[in-house]
This record gives C-alpha cells, structure tokens and sequence, in this order.
C-alpha cells in the first residue's frame, strides 16, 4: 500500500448510552468517526443527536464482529484506508488514538492491537485469564507473539476486513480476524495503552460467560485443527518466496530448498531438535499433532519436525530407550531384547521405554540437531562460494 493512509475512527455500540457521548466527542478530535449501534434498546447513539456524527443501525443486535464489518463496507465507501475501532463503554482512552496512526504510517498493512496497562484499578481476573488464554492459542494458530488478543481497541487495514472470509460476527470476531491475517500474510503490531474498568457494581458488560467462551472454544479448536493442516492459506500479501520439498530421502536437498527460503541454519537445527526429542517420547498416538501444535507455538518448521521425528520410529530408538530405561533401574544393560520378551515382559518394559526416553529425548536431540545445524552451515557456505564464483 503506497497511499497515505487514510483512517476513520468507528465505535460499536449495544447499550452503552450511558458513556458513549463522552468517548465520542473526545475520538472526534483525532479524526471522522463512525457509530455503529448493533440494535441498542437503550436508545443508544439517539445521545449523539447534535453531534454530526455519521450512525448506521443494525435492527436487531448482530454482535461485535458484524458491526465492525458494516463500518469496514461504510469506510471503504467512503474512501477511507483503515479504520480504527474502540469501545463505547468508555474502557478505552481516545487520546492513545494516535498511537495507532503513527504505527499504520510505520506499517500500513498490519493489524494493530492495543496492548491495556492491568497495573490498574478494578482488573477483572477474567479478563486477565481470558487475555493469556487467547494469545497462546493465537501463538500456537500463528506463531505470532501479541501482547493482548482480546483487546478491542485496534487499527485494521480495511481491504483485510472486505476481503477475507469470516465465520464469526460477535466477540469471536476478534480472535478470528488475528489468526486469519496472518495466514493471509499481514503482520500483527501492539502499542501500549490505558485502559479504564470502574468498580464491579457499575460495570456493563455485554459479555456472556457460557455462550461466548463456547463460541471462542468452539472457534479455536477449528483455526487449531485448520493450522495443521497442509492446504495453503490464501494470501492477501505474498512473501515473493516459493515453498519447496523437504524429505528425509533427499536431507542436502532439503537443507538447500529451505536455505534459499528464509530459514537459518538455527531454525532448521531447533525444528530438528523439536521432531526429534517429542519423536522420541512415548506419545503414543498424538506424535504428530504435539509436533505440530509444538512447532506452531516455537514458530519453527513444521514440515522439518515432522520428518525429523521419524527417525525415531521403532525399533532403534525405541530400543534404545528401553535399554536406557533398564540401565537406569537396575545399573545394567538388557541383554535380551526380542518381540518375546516384549510381550511376556511388557508392563516392566514399557515402564523402562517412559523411563529411558525422557533421560534419551535431550540427548538424541542436542546431538541430531547440532548435526543437522553443522549440516546446514556447510549447505549454506558451500551456496554462497557457487554464487561467488557465478557472479565472477
């Protein structure tokens, strides 16, 4: 986006009339503003009457992500870039508006969240919970760090909200419309700012307990499950690189399709190192999934840990293990190992293989995954010496 940006600022609202006067007339001092009111039956932005402020309605209460999206479809209209959106329950300061505006102009395609300060007042402990929850979740979606995944106040891109689908439209919304950029391509920002909650016995929140935490449960197993699978995300920004194999069967190969990419020859050896150490564990039947869910969490390669974990398929490391295991009960080695006394032995044996492959787990993955980084310094240097000599 080479544009200057241009941004409206947007309040949706669902009866708060109480405190959506006030929030509005301070955000009107950093730019146009928008009022959604999401089917308030306490009268809602009819306070506004005198302000000039623009309000579209929705007849009947839709949720938070449906109002966002009709104020996305009005600024687009309107010819605005991004829009910013903060709450009308008055949570939010309207003077941190310009943290947001100096960070767009930094990065113009990227959502930026508001990270709130809880060394504060009247913090809900759910609020504190529900934030850590959901930003290891988008982390594990994602591989992006953010701050504060359930904030409302934030800075979108506006073609991100035409253009990419949604599942969600109430408070959901906000979880999905993270994940969902990113995969698209759009990096994530957080600027810090106040935040406001008055004492438990005023506080009006729309928030429902039950419903809503199954709608974000709900929404998080699906984008969970959808990460690890190997379909492509469409992109609204493309990296300019192309993805190419990696297999075990071809590893100079893969180590060299992965360096002319943007991997380092640390991200190759930790992704190494991660297949392999839960590749050695007794994960019976959720190897791949805690690979995956691993991998997602480190940000490293998925694809890499994965194949680097079947080395460890049985019967060498499993073995292994077992060996491992029986030396560290009884001070000595198996000398017998064989498909019979596995089965008449098996409860002691499989004791011995929990046993050996945590102590064998670090061990075989410090040495594969130095292995593999010593490997990936070679590809890369030998890489560099051709292009030289090409260049000459």
């Amino acid at each position: 986006m080479t544009e200057a940006a241009r941004h409206l600022i947007v309040i949706p609202v669902y009866n708060h009339a109480a405190t959506l006067r006030s929030v509005a007339e301070r955000a009107m001092a950093f730019g146009p503003l928008l009022v959604v009111d999401d089917g308030s039956s306490d009268g809602g932005a009819d306070v506004l009457e005198g302000l000039g402020v623009e309000i579209i309605r929705h007849p009947v209460n839709q949720g938070k992500g449906a109002a966002i999206l009709t104020a996305a479809a009005r600024a687009e209209e309107l010819g605005f870039t991004h829009i910013v959106t903060l709450d009308a329950d008055d949570q939010h300061d309207p003077a941190d508006i310009p943290k947001f505006l100096q960070a767009l102009a930094e990065e113009p395609m990227s959502i930026v969240v508001g990270a709130r300060d809880f060394n504060t007042a009247n913090v809900p402990g759910s609020s504190r919970f529900g934030r850590e929850f959901s930003n290891f979740w988008l982390r594990v979606q994602t591989g992006q760090r953010l701050s504060d995944t359930q904030s409302g106040f934030r800075a979108y891109p506006v073609n991100v909200l035409r253009r990419l689908k949604f599942s969600e439209t109430h408070y959901s919304f906000e979880v999905e419309v993270l994940v969902r950029a990113v995969w698209a391509g759009l990096s994530l920002r957080d600027v810090a700012i106040s935040v406001h909650y008055p004492p438990a016995e005023e506080r009006v929140s729309h928030f429902r307990g039950f419903v809503d935490n199954l709608r974000l449960s709900l929404l998080n197993t699906r984008l969970t499950v959808r990460s690890m699978l190997p379909w492509p995300h469409d992109k609204l920004l493309q990296s300019g690189k192309t993805e190419k194999a990696v297999s075990l069967r071809h590893p100079v190969r893969s180590f060299r399709n992965l360096l002319e990419g943007s991997a380092t020859p640390m991200d190759i050896a930790l992704s190494v190192a991660l297949g392999i150490f839960l590749g050695t564990l007794p994960l019976l039947g959720v190897h791949s999934v805690s690979i995956l869910l691993a991998a997602g969490y480190l940000r490293l390669n998925r694809i890499v840990a994965l194949a680097a974990s079947q080395l460890c398929m049985p019967p060498l490391v499993p073995a292994l293990a077992v060996e491992a295991g029986h030396f560290l009960r009884h001070g000595q080695f198996l000398t017998e190992l064989s498909m019979q006394t596995l089965g008449t032995q098996f409860l002691d044996r499989a004791w011995e293989w929990a046993i050996g492959s945590v102590a064998l787990a670090p061990l075989l993955a410090l040495a594969i995954g130095f292995t593999a980084w010593s490997a990936a310094v070679s590809i890369r240097l030998q890489m560099k010496a051709v292009r030289r000599y090409v260049g000459k």
